[in-house]
């Protein structure tokens, strides 16, 4: 089994697939994210996978064309070298109503560059989280079709396929200039669409067109520009495109700790996640996915609204339930394998300062809010007041009870201040001003005299508590404190000294809740960026920003964590989170470097000229 690490993604703003090193797609789930897999190898040998790659020995380099999630992987034998191009096709919406493609499709295109190498294919399909065995049926020229639960798999290829029992191969020898070219496609609905084979490399240009002019966007020019720029397109692989949610990961139960439990579905849209995520692409100039994640949010909670819900399916609805499939091994024994997430029942106070503040960055990037967004956010606001007393599951969503988190009520306090400063400046005309000031005025209070611990000299986890946790970082972040502040250094400094790895690394916590987890990968960065933010010297951001760099995969991706001991990745992947944490330590130390001030929470006022770019 490879590792998590070991995988690239390339997806269509849909689903995504996950491919090895070894040209195998482990992971895929079709036709959305959160849909049952079809290849799920990456959790269990016996559920599916599709191979493509030489027959014989070989060794591998690989990369992304550069600005697309297009993949090339450069296979060097002995006798030849092949390279194999995976992507999911995607198209301006002009160009898919006049081209009539299928709606979801893989192509997988192979070129011999020098000498002779054999092609081998393996195609595995097993459905249904590797439950089903569909009967594969040889329809000519029609391809290889496999009828399934869920709808048709139609695999072609100009070469032959045979059929052998539950799975087709094929094998073709390739001379240097010779390209073959696979095609995978999914129709839950009729007529199936089946483009031509020689239309492969149209396609491919097209795609990779439409991946260039997206990143061509981004406004960065910043330290490790190529390592934002690829966190910036692993993040657009995760915004479901028909209604802009943004997924945490696309997989499942990809373990925090290799053969332990913490094993979670992070196939939804988590409120916190999406919004941070939204906060990030505004930064680097991306407005396109701000919009829609503000139409999707208005959507999503008409009707709980003003109660945020923590997770929605990506339509906005309530996720499944949560379950475990005992017919699946787990990722190395990492057991169980669970599909729906149960923190969706959980009351996590946070989302409200994370939604806010990102609508407050979405503002001050020159967005605007039309009255039915102004109300929404003053009902968020009210719902706050009457709330951030309360006790909650917090950011870290343990599965041990509520309590009362420090940094949930930070962020309570951070969604009354950003509501208080968008009124200030106009653009949310009718707020209760005086309650959201007493309240913000009350939250602080309570948080600075039992928020911190004197004899510890820090802020804690819960309130009177002697614990600690890495989203105590967050307070310079959001402006509750001065990043340069005695108390905010001081913080830094004990959250480094009992929750540091090696390189930068950061632990979200030590608990018995989590024995041998890795160090969290946005916790790291973290702890880079309020460095930057001034809690440190710009060179020791600098250092501890490009050592964390230095922890993704060889084509840039990283999982949720990171193993201190191996650098291993652990945990669901491609993870939004830590390509959040990245896009923001670099936005902030670049204007750390420009010597500029690096954090600025201010929006225009109506009428004014917005504000170029955003500056977390």
């Amino acid at each position: 089994m490879e590792r998590i690490g070991d995988h690239a993604a390339i997806g269509d703003g849909r689903t995504v697939a996950l491919v090895s090193r070894g040209g195998t797609i482990d992971w895929l789930c079709w036709p959305r994210f959160d849909s049952p897999s079809v290849f799920a190898a990456l959790v269990d040998d016996e559920a599916g996978r599709w191979t493509v790659a030489p027959a014989g020995p070989f060794r591998t380099e690989r990369r992304y064309l550069p600005g697309t999630n297009v993949l090339e992987t450069r296979f060097i034998a002995a006798s030849g070298e092949l390279v194999v191009t995976d992507l999911m096709p995607i198209a301006s919406d002009e160009e898919r109503r006049r081209l009539l493609g299928p709606d979801h499709e893989i192509l997988r295109i192979a070129t011999c560059r020098s000498g002779e190498v054999e092609l081998e294919a393996v195609f595995e399909p097993r459905p249904g989280y590797g439950r089903e065995r569909p009967r594969l049926r040889d329809a000519g020229k029609l391809g290889i079709r496999a009828e399934t639960r869920g709808g048709l798999l139609t695999l072609r290829a100009d070469f032959e396929l045979r059929i052998d029992g539950g799975r087709a191969v094929g094998r073709v020898r390739l001379r240097e200039g010779d390209a073959r070219h696979l095609s995978l496609t999914f129709a839950d609905a009729w007529p199936a669409i089946l483009p031509p084979l020689g239309a492969s490399e149209d396609a491919l240009a097209r795609t990779a067109g439409w991946w260039r002019r997206w990143s061509d966007q981004i406004r960065y020019d910043g330290p490790a520009r190529e390592a934002v720029v690829r966190s910036a397109l692993a993040l657009r692989l995760l915004v479901y495109a028909p209604s802009g949610a943004v997924v945490a990961a696309p997989t499942t139960s990809l373990p925090e700790r290799t053969g332990g439990a913490l094993n979670w579905d992070y196939r939804f849209c988590w409120l916190r996640d999406a919004a941070l995520t939204m906060r990030a692409l505004v930064a680097l100039g991306l407005r396109d996915e701000a919009d829609a994640f503000v139409s999707w949010l208005l959507h999503t909670t008409r009707l709980t609204r003003p109660e945020l819900r923590v997770l929605y399916d990506v339509y906005g609805n309530a996720p499944m339930a949560e379950r475990t499939l005992d017919h699946l091994s787990g990722y190395r024994g990492s057991r169980p394998v669970r599909i729906g997430n149960g923190a969706a029942d959980q009351f996590q106070l946070d989302v409200y300062g994370e939604v806010v503040d990102a609508v407050a960055h979405f503002v001050r990037s020159g967005g605007t809010l039309d009255e039915e967004t102004q109300q929404v956010l003053c009902d968020f606001g009210e719902y706050v007041c009457r709330h951030w007393q309360l006790p909650d599951e917090g950011i870290w969503e343990p599965r041990s009870g509520r309590g009362h988190n420090t940094h949930s009520r930070v962020l309570c306090w951070t969604a009354l201040d950003r509501l208080l400063m968008l009124h200030e400046k106009g653009h949310v005309r009718r707020a209760p001003v005086e309650l959201f000031e007493q309240n913000r005025a009350a939250i602080r209070r309570e948080v600075e005299e039992r928020g911190w611990n004197a004899e510890l000299g820090s802020y804690v986890s819960r309130l009177g508590g002697s614990e600690l946790d890495a989203a105590l970082l967050l307070m310079g972040w959001y402006g509750f404190e001065d990043p340069r502040s005695e108390r905010m250094r001081a913080t830094c400094r004990r959250i480094r000294e009992r929750l540091g790895a090696r390189d930068a690394l950061l632990y979200r916590y030590r608990s018995g809740d989590s024995p041998g987890e890795g160090a969290f990968g946005i916790c790291s960065f973290w702890g880079a960026e309020l460095l930057a933010l001034g809690a440190g010297t710009v060179d020791e951001a600098r250092d501890a920003f490009e050592r964390l760099c230095g922890f993704s995969n060889d084509v840039g991706l990283f999982g949720e964590e990171i193993d201190p001991d191996t650098g291993e990745a652990l945990g669901n992947f491609p993870q939004a989170f830590t390509h959040v944490g990245l896009v923001n330590a670099a936005l902030s130390l670049e204007q750390r470097l420009r010597g500029e001030k690096p954090l600025e929470h201010e929006v225009p006022s109506r009428g004014e000229e917005p504000v170029a770019g955003v500056v977390t």
